[in-house]
């Protein structure tokens, strides 16, 4: 796949449907679930990013690219849509323990030389927290988003990643 090459080595049909996936689709499932939202008067909209959309991970550039996409529509919707109560915001997952991650750190491996249990601690070592998320911990943030205790948080970006994003 595309996901480890240099941006100016991707094949275009490659990078039509990453885009397809990442963006389209959110556009697509927001265009059905907006509007009956706007009637009600209430919605919540979680989008799924990753820390990579503030904080760029080297050797990922389409992932990067895509996510930082996700986050300029997420708040353009927000804007649009915070009077009727409808709130959109985007989780920026850093390495939760997920077999996404798994697979990353095998690809990293096969690039480095190094087994996928080096690979993993090595990311591990750039965490503050010294840890994989647990998928939970992520879970527990977003129940709290789409909840009515979060009915003024919107537009934002929310770092579930350990600390590992080194931006203020």
């Amino acid at each position: 796949g595309s996901a480890m090459l240099p941006l100016w080595e991707i094949d275009i049909d490659a990078w039509r449907r990453d885009i397809d996936i990442n963006l389209t689709s959110q556009f697509l499932m927001c265009r059905a679930a907006v509007p009956p939202m706007v009637a009600a008067g209430y919605g919540r909209i979680l989008n799924v990013a990753s820390s990579s959309a503030v904080e760029p991970s080297p050797v990922l550039g389409v992932s990067n690219t895509l996510r930082a996409g996700i986050t300029g529509w997420a708040k353009s919707l927000a804007t649009e849509v915070a009077a009727d109560r409808v709130t959109v915001n985007t989780l920026l997952p850093g390495r939760i323990d997920t077999p996404r991650i798994q697979q990353l750190d095998r690809l990293n491996a096969e690039r480095t030389g190094i087994t996928p249990e080096q690979a993993q601690a090595k990311s591990v070592e750039s965490i503050p927290a010294g840890r994989l998320g647990d998928p939970a911990e992520f879970g527990a943030v977003a129940a709290f988003l789409a909840s009515p205790k979060a009915a003024y948080v919107t537009g934002s970006l929310i770092r579930i990643d350990g600390g590992a994003i080194r931006a203020i």
